[in-house]
């Protein structure tokens, strides 16, 4: 069974980078462009990991991240931003996010993450704020 990855983010080249990242490493992508659409997916079929960027159009991605974090199965979450900050930082591992990330962040950095998380060694918070 192949892993399901939700990414949740509002600029189309980081979408389309997620995308072609992560399905050359096996995995099945669903992507979305707002905080509504990532609650909605959320809220089919669970995946394995959800990517989601903090600032969305419609709202913040914290909602998502509390969202995938408190569903009967939580789902580990990657927190990504183009805006860092402590309190950004803090706001996301406090909603339960397992990694940070600021863009741009290298590829394998990214890689690096999801593996820690699906080997099952990103189970506990972790905090990766590169900047």
């Amino acid at each position: 069974m192949r892993r399901r990855v939700l990414v949740v983010d509002d600029e189309d080249d980081f979408l389309a980078t997620y995308e072609r990242l992560l399905r050359r490493q096996g995995y099945d992508v669903v992507t979305a462009t707002s905080r509504a659409a990532g609650l909605a997916a959320l809220a089919g079929e669970p995946p394995h990991l959800v990517i989601s960027d903090l600032r969305l159009p419609d709202g913040d991605g914290l909602d998502v991240v509390r969202a995938a974090c408190g569903a009967r199965e939580p789902v580990p979450v990657i927190v990504v931003t183009g805006y860092p900050s402590d309190e950004t930082r803090r706001a996301a591992l406090a909603a339960g996010a397992t990694t940070f990330l600021a863009k741009p962040f290298a590829a394998a950095v990214l890689l690096a993450a999801i593996g820690s998380i699906v080997d099952g060694r990103g189970r506990g918070r972790r905090d990766r704020a590169d900047s």
